[in-house]
């Protein structure tokens, strides 16, 4: 069986963070059952990668736990986080910084993850 899962985010935005504490609880979640785990990141969505912007996003009214929180939880567990580049190009300013931990990788490297047999991938 494949223990390899490969997410790809494009709705959450900074306008909706409550979109993407899903995909995060269960990148968590594949990682406590040993999974390989990459979350890739496109269009808009890039802008949660951008040093301190999640920093002032909450999922809940509650407002208990920030984005950059259970981002830093993800990367702390393991979790591969990827930023598309064409995305990155198009909504991250040239004056602005990714979060330390996140790579970049283009459309293609998702694909490959889901035509690869070892790996299962879901969309958010």
């Amino acid at each position: 069986m494949p223990d390899k899962l490969a997410l790809l985010i494009w709705a959450a935005t900074p306008d909706c963070p409550e979109l993407v504490v899903t995909p995060l609880v269960h990148a968590l979640a594949a990682r406590a059952l040993d999974a390989e785990v990459e979350i890739h990141f496109a269009g808009p969505a890039v802008r949660l990668l951008v040093d301190g912007v999640a920093d002032a996003l909450y999922p809940t009214p509650a407002r208990e736990k920030s984005l950059a929180e259970f981002l830093r939880e993800a990367h702390q567990e393991g979790a591969r986080f990827y930023a598309c580049s064409m995305a990155t190009a198009q909504w991250v300013a040239a004056d602005e910084f990714l979060l330390p931990f996140c790579r970049h990788a283009g459309a293609t490297a998702f694909i490959a993850r889901t035509l690869a047999a070892d790996w299962r991938t879901l969309t958010y």
